[in-house]
């Protein structure tokens, strides 16, 4: 009787252990939870200790600062890290969170998509946001762009051009042609062979300077051709200059928020009313919206940072009605436009399109 009984503790004991371990193992589910706000008419310090900087800066015109304390905060959702597995038991923690959401990874990194490469392209699209609303904040304004440069939105880590571009650099000629247009960029550096040399004329910081970069032999799936490591990219430029700095922020959803803030801080009147406005949106150059990833997450980050009233694009209204925090109204949004009109109705005392 008492080996059966040993017996029996031991197999307890293993099963347990077993039973244990299995909801330890990582899982292939990644986090989402609210992020920060900014206040895009406002200022924030990247570190404490440091002055603090305009979200946007706006020289070379006439600009407007309004003390109705109205704000229009874009928000963020925070994401686990490319390299985090989650196990069981902080999988179920999250589903059954109401400030988390727990996704399959792929829907936030892409099967083989390293950290580094993720940043780099969530930078990308940031970078390529920022160019879109500006584009479309100056057009509500009537105001057209003078020219478009090539610029390097991002260099890859270990690449050629790895220290010898920088995200930013305007791209003037490349083995001194000057480009006719962006897409040149590419051309020009398709006639060399790996090994080869290139050329590229840039300005950085106000300042021309040549850069040398000798090209490597490409390792994609695509046919075998020179490349230097960086991705190029656009740049309108206007009759004055408009920049958006936030740091430690990427993607593309803060495009309208940003083209509300250029648009109040160019105009005489306060499209805010003085209301603290949130919201979220891609946004392109003629002034669409579009739907972004992690809505119920921001509509709780808006809340918690005293919004009443949440910018929402028209496909993301189901997601984000939901679960609604209470005490903050979403408002249904399209276009730049029609936020502006919505905002325009708020402040006249009328109720604009929401969402449900």
């Amino acid at each position: 009787m008492q080996r059966r009984a040993l017996t029996l503790t031991l197999s307890g004991a293993t099963v347990a252990l077993l039973t244990v371990s299995a909801f330890l193992i990582p899982t292939p589910y990644a986090e989402m939870s609210p992020g920060p706000t900014y206040d895009t008419l406002g200022s924030y310090s990247t570190e404490t200790g440091k002055p603090a900087k305009p979200v946007i800066a706006i020289s070379g015109t006439d600009t407007f600062k309004h003390d109705g304390g109205g704000q229009l905060r874009m928000v963020t959702v925070e994401v686990s890290r490319a390299d985090y597995r989650p196990n069981s038991v902080e999988v179920l923690s999250g589903w059954l969170s109401d400030d988390k959401i727990v996704v399959p990874r792929t829907v936030i990194y892409p099967e083989g998509q390293t950290a580094q490469e993720a940043t780099q392209q969530n930078t990308a699209m940031f970078d390529d946001s920022e160019d879109q609303a500006i584009t479309a904040a100056l057009a509500a304004k009537g105001i057209k762009p003078t020219r478009t440069d090539a610029v390097v939105d991002s260099v890859t880590p270990g690449s050629p051009a790895d220290g010898r571009l920088q995200p930013h650099d305007v791209i003037d000629a490349v083995d001194g042609h000057p480009l006719a247009k962006p897409d040149d960029v590419h051309t020009l550096i398709q006639k060399h062979k790996p090994g080869e040399t290139v050329e590229f004329t840039v300005t950085r910081a106000g300042k021309q300077q040549q850069v040398s970069i000798v090209t490597t032999q490409s390792h994609d799936t695509g046919p075998a051709r020179a490349i230097v490591g960086f991705l190029p990219g656009t740049q309108r430029v206007f009759p004055f200059d408009v920049k958006i700095q936030l740091d430690n922020v990427g993607g593309p959803s803060a495009g309208m928020m940003f083209a509300l803030g250029i648009i109040d801080e160019l105009s005489q009147q306060d499209i805010t009313g003085g209301r603290k406005i949130a919201g979220t949106g891609t946004i392109d150059a003629a002034g669409n919206v579009g739907p972004i990833g992690g809505v119920q997450m921001k509509t709780i980050a808006a809340k918690r940072d005293g919004a009443t009233v949440f910018l929402t694009p028209a496909d993301n209204c189901a997601d984000a009605a939901k679960n609604a925090p209470g005490g903050l109204t979403l408002v249904k949004v399209t276009t730049l436009q029609s936020a502006l009109d919505a905002l325009a109705t708020l402040r006249a005392g009328g109720k604009p399109a929401t969402c449900g």
